[in-house]
Formats: structure tokens, C-alpha cells, sequence
């Protein structure tokens, strides 16, 4: 009589330990994998949620300790407000919005007070003709002054404390020695939430909007020669083996990074010295190589018509001018990688004079491969096509050109 012999699979005769454990805090399990989750993507963002929380522990204790509570009383709640208000995501955030309010308040606060005064002194109808008169004059002007580009961009919080201070101080009916007191001791726990918040933004693993900007500019150079290599690559291969699955979303980023870049910038001025940036550093700089990269983000672009047109020149005419216009390309892109380095090393960058003469023989070389004799005229308009290409390559020219002159000045400026 034979026996049979059925093997059994380990996978299911066998259970692992791992599978045999249950997990006994499933509450911590799901923590840490969320922490974990985030880590991949931004740990930036659980540090400003870490320190938002400490700030906020810290500025309870003028509720939780009696002996604080007795010296600042209800006031307290101003200590927590302005905790909740200006802490921002980095330092420079912080301490602008910090200062705006600081300012405001204490400005808003002292003329709040010297008009209560003036109005309790003339009594009568008096006294609510010169609260009406002005809490309209400050008001009024306050206001106007919030819509000045120049002003609204970095002091609009602080005209807008300066308007609420002001008019929370003169129309609240007390008399005048009551507004003084309560007006310092909101200024005492206003000053105790925000040197809580500075001490744990600028101490307590400080994220930089002037470190942001640099990196971020400096990175924009790396997509836009990412793109040119990609628009010559998918331009000249052969036409059987097209995919037109060039990306051009490194120059989207760029092109709609203007107001991100301001706000930096703004946020940046605010910070203090820290490694190799300097009070007076010039971030304005960056604004202005910021828009020269847009407007070459935009010619790239371009470019995109030149690949998804329906009027593609054969693959023979291509190739004519293939040599020519793939040197040309290559040395931007190479130009674009030492320039993005420069500024992220903040290393002086090969000399403008060097760059500029390669780009100009560059222009003469793509200015001969433009002429009619060279393109010729063909009926389908494929001539006119490749022309239009290589127009396009002589504009990337003379904007890299104007980057490399924009480099070397930062360079001078900020003493790379």
C-alpha cells in the first residue's frame, strides 16, 4: 500500500512571530506612522507644529501658575492671542509680523491714550466730537497708508493692529487713568507672547525664509537647463520614434513663482545675521534674477509649439541643423549648471566676459544656420518651422547672457 506525501507550503504551516504579535498600542502604532509618513514628505512642517505647541504650553503658564496669574491677571489672554498671530513657519515670518505688531500696538496704544485724555479733559458733548474727530483722522490715514504697494507689502499688519489699537483704546468709555494702566499691562503680556515666540522661532531649529529663497533660486537653474537638454532631445529624434513626453512642469514652477519669491524676499530682510547672510544681504537681487528666469522660463516654453506643431519638418531637415543647435543647447545648459552653482555655493561663478564672448559666437553660429540658404523655402512651410526653432534658441542666448551678468553682480554685492 503507497503512501502519499502532500508537502505542505511554510507560508501556511508556519505563522511568523511578527504575525503572532498584536499590537498593544494601536493609538501609538498609528502615531508613529504618521510620523513617519510625514518625515518622507516635509519634516519641516512636524518641527513648526512641534514648536507652535511648545510656544503655546509655555504662554499658558501665566494661566496655570498662580504666581504669574496674580501679576498679569486676564491680560494673560493677550500673551496667548499674539502666540496664535505671529507664529509664522520661519523666523523671518515671525519676527516681521511680531515687530508689525509690536509697533502697532504700542503707537495705536499711545495716541489711543493721549486722545481719551484730551476728550476726558474737555468733557461734555467735547469729549465725543474729538473721540469722533479722531478715530476718523487716524483711521482715514491709516487706511490710505495700507494701500501704498511699497508700505502694504511689509508694515500692512502693523498699520492694522495700529487702527484696531487705536480705536479699541479711544472708544472704550474708560477714564483716562484706567486706559493708561490696562494699555501698559496688555503691552506687558503682548511682549511676553511675542518674546516667547522669537525665542523658540530663532533658537529652536530656525527655518530660514532666506535660506528657502537661495536654494529655491539657485534650483531653478538646474529645471531650465533640464528643459532646454529635453526640448533638443525630443526636437531631433527621429520622427517614427516621437513621444512628446518632454516636461515642462520645472518651467511652470518657475514661471508662477513670483509671488512666492517676494514673500521670501519680504520675510527674509526681517531675519537677523545668520551663517553667510548678512543683515544688509541683497535679497532684491534675487528678485531681479528671479524675473530674468521667468522670462527664459517663457521662451522654453515656446519651445513646446515648435515640438507639438502639426507641421513638424521631415526628419531629413532636422538633422541639418541638428550639430550646430545641440552645441548650442549644451553649453546653455552648461552655463545654466554653473550659474545655479555659483549662487548655491556662493562661489564666483566663471568671469561675465568669458560667458558672454562663448554666447556671442554662439549667436553668429545660429545666426548662419537661420539664413534662408541654409533653411531653404519649402512649400509646407518646414523652412519656416525650423527657423522659428532656431529663433527661439537665439533668445535662450541672450537671456543666459543677461543671467550670467546678473550673477556676477550678486556675486560682487553679497561677497561671494
Amino acid at each position: 500500500m503507497s503512501s502519499t506525501v502532500i508537502n505542505i507550503p511554510s507560508e501556511v504551516g508556519k505563522t511568523s512571530p511578527n504575525q503572532m504579535k498584536k499590537p498593544q498600542f494601536p493609538l501609538l502604532s498609528i502615531v508613529s506612522s504618521f510620523v513617519a509618513r510625514q518625515s518622507k514628505h516635509d519634516v519641516r512642517k512636524v518641527i513648526h507644529s512641534i514648536k507652535v505647541g511648545i510656544a503655546l504650553v509655555l504662554v499658558s503658564l501665566l494661566y496655570l501658575l498662580d504666581p504669574l496669574y496674580e501679576q498679569v491677571g486676564d491680560n494673560a489672554m493677550w500673551a496667548i492671542m499674539t502666540v496664535v498671530v505671529i507664529f509664522e513657519f520661519s523666523a523671518g515670518a515671525t519676527l516681521g509680523k511680531g515687530l508689525n505688531r509690536g509697533i502697532g500696538t504700542v503707537l495705536g496704544g499711545g495716541l489711543g491714550c493721549l486722545a481719551a485724555i484730551l476728550a476726558d479733559e474737555i468733557g461734555g458733548i467735547g469729549n465725543a466730537v474729538v473721540v469722533g474727530i479722531s478715530v476718523f483722522v487716524f483711521g482715514a490715514a491709516a487706511t490710505y497708508c495700507r494701500l501704498i504697494p511699497s508700505i502694504k507689502r511689509r508694515y500692512d499688519y502693523g498699520f492694522l493692529i495700529f487702527v484696531l489699537t487705536f480705536n479699541l483704546v479711544v472708544v472704550s468709555g474708560l477714564r483716562a487713568d484706567k486706559i493708561i494702566t490696562i494699555a501698559r499691562e496688555r503691552l506687558a503680556t503682548i511682549g511676553m507672547g511675542f518674546a516667547i515666540c522669537i525665542f523658540i522661532s530663532l533658537l529652536v531649529f530656525p527655518m530660514w525664509s532666506s535660506d528657502e529663497l537661495h536654494y529655491s533660486t539657485a534650483s531653478k537653474f538646474e529645471k531650465l537647463a533640464c528643459c532646454i537638454e529635453g526640448c533638443l532631445e525630443e526636437y531631433f529624434r527621429p520622427g517614427d520614434e516621437k513621444e512628446n513626453h518632454n516636461d515642462f512642469s520645472g518651467c511652470k514652477s518657475v514661471l508662477y513663482s513670483k509671488s512666492t519669491e517676494e514673500t521670501l524676499a519680504n520675510f527674509a530682510r526681517w531675519e537677523p545675521w545668520h551663517g553667510k547672510f548678512g543683515i544688509s544681504y541683497p535679497w532684491g537681487k534675487y528678485l531681479q534674477i528671479g524675473d530674468v528666469l521667468r522670462e527664459l522660463a517663457t521662451i522654453i516654453i515656446s519651445l513646446k509649439g515648435c515640438l507639438q506643431s502639426p507641421r513638424q519638418p521631415s526628419s531629413t531637415k532636422r538633422q541639418s541643423i541638428k550639430e550646430p543647435c545641440e552645441t548650442v543647447g549644451l553649453f546653455l545648459a552648461w552655463t545654466l549648471g554653473e550659474l545655479g552653482e555659483s549662487i548655491m555655493k556662493m562661489e564666483k561663478c566663471p568671469p561675465k566676459a568669458l560667458i558672454s564672448s562663448k554666447l556671442q559666437s554662439m549667436k553668429m553660429e545660429l545666426s548662419l544656420v537661420n539664413s534662408p540658404s541654409k533653411l531653404g523655402a519649402s512649400e509646407n512651410g518646414e523652412g519656416l518651422a525650423m527657423a522659428s526653432y532656431v529663433f527661439l534658441l537665439m533668445e535662450i542666448v541672450e537671456k543666459v547672457e543677461v543671467l550670467a551678468k546678473e550673477v556676477e553682480e550678486l556675486g560682487e554685492l553679497a561677497g561671494f
